[in-house]
């Protein structure tokens, strides 16, 4: 059975290219969406955060986290969501989803289930 597999992240982070070419060598499809031209929806976001937590897409390690002073923030996971779908470079990248399955940052291990099931 193909697989497609859908990654959102921005050209620029290592982790994304790193994912992009984890399912290339595998030749799985992608649909590579660059959060620097197109954000990704509020629903897609919110698919994440069902699953992970708001906490788990943000990347608090990130230049524009630290650019915009968010580290004393203290926003409701709904105000999360909305500020993360107005600014992408916040997040943590790469974000994949495979059919209902999704992963954030570099998750080779998941990645992996994906491709031998």
């Amino acid at each position: 059975m193909a697989i497609e597999v859908q990654i959102f992240g921005t050209k620029k982070c290592q982790d994304t290219r790193k994912a992009l070419r984890f399912f290339a060598e595998r030749r799985v499809k992608t649909h590579f969406v660059d959060l620097q031209v197109r954000a990704a929806s509020p629903g897609e976001l919110r698919r994440f955060a069902q699953k992970f937590g708001v906490a788990a897409l943000v990347d608090r390690n990130g230049k524009r986290y630290a650019e915009l002073g968010l580290r004393s923030a203290a926003l409701s996971d709904e105000r999360w969501l909305e500020r993360l779908a107005d600014d992408p470079l916040l997040l943590r990248t790469p974000l994949a989803r495979c059919q209902q399955r999704l992963a954030i940052g570099p998750a080779e291990d998941t990645w992996k289930e994906w491709v031998t099931e």
